[in-house]
């Protein structure tokens, strides 16, 4: 998808969650409509999900798509990158990333976004996965960290 389409639908999401999100203060709910919304409206999006730290573990907490690998190794993979970077990750492609984890193996391209609580401590990730090469860019980037301040908002 060309980025001027890309963000056009972005820009259209934004406008759909932000009439969503005051309808529920729960921010789980806020976060599981936000994971709906976005996997059913972006279609290059594989799998889309939320990875909570737990006890210094990685956990799959709410998502769609496929079955995911509800818990991911310490210190390895996408996922734990954002984490320990605590900032976003785009990969073109995910063979070409060291210590990759394979939940899917149809999952071709991925870009994790670090959630953050108001008080800026980190929870965990979004994690967005998808079956075809180089379909993330710095478009869906931006788009993702705006859409994750409606948790709070």
């Amino acid at each position: 998808m060309d980025a001027k389409k890309k963000q056009g639908r972005y820009d259209r999401i934004y406008k759909q969650l932000e009439q969503l999100m005051p309808t529920c203060s729960n921010p789980e709910s806020r976060m599981n409509t936000i994971i709906a919304v976005l996997h059913h409206k972006m279609d290059y999006y594989f799998w889309t999900g939320f990875y909570f730290l737990n006890q210094g573990e990685l956990q799959v907490k709410m998502y769609q798509g496929p079955v995911a690998c509800m818990q991911l190794a310490k210190d390895t993979g996408v996922c734990w990158e954002g984490i320990n970077t605590r900032k976003p990750v785009l990969v073109k492609n995910v063979e070409e990333f060291p210590g990759h984890i394979a939940c899917d193996g149809r999952s071709k391209s991925e870009v994790v976004v670090p959630l953050f609580d108001p008080e800026d401590n980190l929870l965990g990730v979004l994690d967005i996965d998808s079956d075809q090469l180089n379909a993330f860019d710095e478009v869906d980037e931006q788009n993702l960290v705006k859409i994750l301040q409606l948790i709070w908002g």
